[in-house]
C-alpha cells in the first residue's frame, strides 16, 4: 500500500501542475520538476519514492522518447547527422571546459574537476524534447538537430564514463582495449537497429501485405487495418525492448526507445484509405500515456532528488549560481555558432539549438549517482552543486524556449514569406523563355 499513495500523490502533483502550466503559459515540465522538489521537503514524498514510483519513472522516460520517435522521420534525422557534428562536438568541449575551469578554482581537485566536467556534459535529452514537443516544436528541423547532437553526445559522454570513472576512482589505468571496446559497443548497437529497420521494411513489404490473412489469425490490428489497443500495446513492447537492448549496450533505455519509434515508418500501419486515420488513432494514444499519464512521474521523481536544508542552500547555492552561468553562455553559444557554420542553420534557430542543449537530466544523475553514492569519487560540496546547477539548467530551458520561440517563429515564418516570393519570380522567369 505504501506506493498507491504515492503515486496518488504524484499524480495529483501533475494535475495541478498542468492546470498552472496552461495559466501561467510555460512548459508543464517546469511545474513537474517543481512540484517533485516542493513535495519531498515538505515529506509528502520520500527522498528514494517507492519501487513502483521508481519503475513507472523509468518507464514514463522510455515512453515519452519512444512517442518522439514515432513522431519523427527517420529520414529526417540521419540527414540531419550529417550537420550536426558540429554542434555535438562544440556543444560538449565548452560546458566541460567552462565546468573544469570553475571547479578546479573552487576545489582546486584534478579528479573532482574532471568528473564534474563529465557529468555536465551530456545535454538531457528527453527533457528537450518534452519541452519542444510542448512549444509545438517537436518536428521541427531544430528539434531534430537538438536530438542528434544530443544522442551523438551522449555517445561519447557514455564511452568517456566507461574510460574515465574507473580511472577516477583508481581500478584501473588508462588502455587502448577499453576504448575500443565502448566504441566497439556503439558501433554494434547502431549496426543491430539499423539491421532491424531493414527486417521491419521486409516483412511490411513481403508479410503484411496480404491484410486479409492476418485478419482470419486474428491479428487484423497489427496489419494496420484496425489500430486498437493491441496496436499500441505491440509498439510499447517493441520500444521497450529495444530500449533494454540499448541499456545492454551501455546506453540509456530512452536512446535505445527513441530509435525504435524512429524506425518504425508510417506505411506499416496503412491500409489503403486509413493510414491518416490509423497514425491518428495510434498518436493520439502514445502522447496520452507518454505525456499525461506515465511520462509525467518521471519528472516528479527527478525533482525529489533535491531535498534541501538551509545550511546546504547557504553553502553550494553560490557556487551553483556561478556554475549554471558559465555552463548557459557556454552551452548557448557554442552550440549556436556550430548550428549556425557547420550545420547551415538560420540566426535565430541556431540560438534556439544552443538553448535546447542546456538541460541536464539523465546521464548527469547516472554519473553523480555513481561517483557519490557508489565509489565516493565526490564530495558533499561539489556533488550538491551539480545537483543544484542541473535543476537551475532544468528550470532556465524551458523559460529561455518560450521567450526564443517568438523570434525563431518570426524567422521561419520570413523565410517562408521569401521562398513563396521567389517561386512566382521564378515561373516568370520560365513562362517569359518559353514565350
Amino acid at each position: 500500500m505504501e506506493a498507491l499513495p504515492q503515486l496518488a500523490i504524484a499524480w495529483s502533483a501533475v494535475i495541478v501542475a498542468t492546470f498552472l502550466a496552461r495559466i501561467i503559459g510555460l512548459t508543464p515540465v517546469l511545474y513537474y520538476l517543481g512540484a517533485g522538489c516542493l513535495l519531498v521537503n515538505i515529506g509528502w514524498l520520500p527522498e528514494q519514492p517507492h519501487q513502483l514510483v521508481s519503475g513507472l519513472a523509468d518507464l514514463g522516460i522510455v515512453l515519452i522518447m519512444f512517442t518522439i520517435g514515432f513522431e519523427e522521420q527517420a529520414s529526417h534525422f540521419m540527414a540531419s547527422v550529417k550537420r550536426s557534428w558540429g554542434i555535438a562536438l562544440f556543444g560538449a568541449l565548452a560546458p566541460f571546459g567552462a565546468t573544469y575551469a570553475i571547479t578546479w578554482y573552487l576545489w582546486q581537485d584534478f579528479v573532482t574537476s574532471l568528473v564534474c566536467g563529465l557529468a555536465m556534459t551530456a545535454t538531457a535529452v528527453s527533457l528537450t524534447m518534452t519541452i519542444l514537443q510542448g512549444n509545438g516544436l517537436g518536428r521541427s528541423k531544430v528539434a531534430t538537430r537538438i536530438m542528434t547532437s544530443a544522442v551523438l553526445d551522449d555517445i561519447a559522454s557514455l564511452a568517456l564514463v566507461a574510460i574515465v570513472i574507473p580511472i577516477a576512482a583508481g581500478d584501473t589505468a588508462p588502455n587502448l582495449f577499453e576504448i575500443l571496446r565502448v566504441l566497439g559497443l556503439a558501433t554494434l548497437f547502431f549496426v543491430v537497429v539499423a539491421a532491424m529497420s531493414r527486417l521491419l521494411s521486409w516483412v511490411n513489404a513481403n508479410i503484411f501485405t496480404n491484410a486479409r490473412f492476418w485478419a482470419r489469425l486474428g491479428f487484423a490490428d497489427l496489419s494496420g487495418t484496425e489500430p486498437t489497443q493491441l496496436t499500441v500495446l505491440a509498439l510499447m513492447l517493441f520500444g521497450l525492448v529495444l530500449g533494454i537492448l540499448a541499456h545492454e549496450f551501455g546506453f540509456h533505455p530512452a536512446v535505445g526507445a527513441y530509435l525504435a519509434g524512429l524506425i518504425l515508418r508510417d506505411e506499416y500501419f496503412s491500409s489503403e484509405r486509413k493510414v491518416d486515420n490509423n497514425l491518428r488513432t495510434i498518436g493520439n494514444a502514445l502522447h496520452s500515456l507518454s505525456f499525461s499519464w506515465i511520462g509525467p512521474i518521471f519528472f516528479v521523481v527527478l525533482g525529489t532528488r533535491m531535498q534541501l536544508s538551509w545550511q546546504l542552500v547557504q553553502d553550494v547555492l553560490p557556487h551553483a549560481v556561478v556554475l549554471t552561468a558559465a555552463i548557459f553562455f557556454a552551452q548557448i553559444s557554442s552550440a549556436a555558432l556550430a548550428a549556425r557554420y557547420t550545420g547551415g542553420m538560420q540566426k535565430a534557430a541556431s540560438v534556439m539549438i544552443g538553448i535546447g542543449m542546456i538541460g541536464r537530466a539523465e546521464l548527469a544523475f547516472v554519473v553523480m549517482d555513481i561517483c557519490y553514492v557508489q565509489l565516493k569519487i565526490l564530495t558533499a560540496g561539489p556533488f550538491f552543486t551539480l545537483v543544484f546547477t542541473s535543476f537551475l539548467l532544468n528550470i532556465l530551458l524551458p523559460i529561455a524556449i518560450t521567450l526564443w520561440k517568438p523570434i525563431y517563429a518570426a524567422e521561419v515564418e520570413r523565410n517562408a514569406q521569401k521562398a513563396s516570393f521567389k517561386r512566382p519570380q521564378t515561373a516568370n522567369k520560365n513562362e517569359s523563355s518559353n514565350q
